[in-house]
């Protein structure tokens, strides 16, 4: 099962770009909920090139590596990656004109329901928006 979630940034298509592919911007904003951080991320961005992204409770009771393998890279308009795991991800960024639609559409886990990843992802996609919109670059 394929699960999509979307936002739009008041940003150029360029800084949205920049801010989803610069390890000190991931580590801004990679997390879905204020109780959780990403003290680490590792990107080397080129087909084939692998990413590290450390999540963690901040209070240190769990954490664990979200990884993978990009398969696509179309700059600044599309990323395709396989998880660790085999499921595959595509985030796809839109300059609409009235800002840019950053769209990701990641196959869903046995683990968690439907409903639960598709909030998590999307918390981390509002915690993105936030820190593009906010950022002064």
């Amino acid at each position: 099962m394929e699960i999509s979630v979307e936002t739009t940034v008041d940003a150029p298509i360029k800084r949205v770009w920049d801010a989803w592919i610069t390890p000190e911007d991931i580590m801004s904003w990679n997390f879905a909920s204020n109780d959780w951080c990403c003290p680490r991320a590792i990107i080397d961005l080129r087909v084939g090139g692998k990413f590290n992204y450390r999540m963690e409770a901040k209070d240190g009771s769990m954490g664990f590596d979200f990884e993978g393998t990009f398969t696509a890279i179309n700059e600044p308009y599309s990323i395709e990656f396989k998880l660790d795991d085999d499921r595959k991800v595509k985030v796809d960024l839109n300059d609409t004109g009235q800002g840019v639609q950053v769209v990701e559409t990641f196959e869903a886990d046995d683990e968690y329901s439907a409903e639960q990843q598709r909030e998590g992802w999307q918390n981390i996609l509002n915690n993105f928006k936030s820190h593009v919109e906010s950022s002064d670059v």
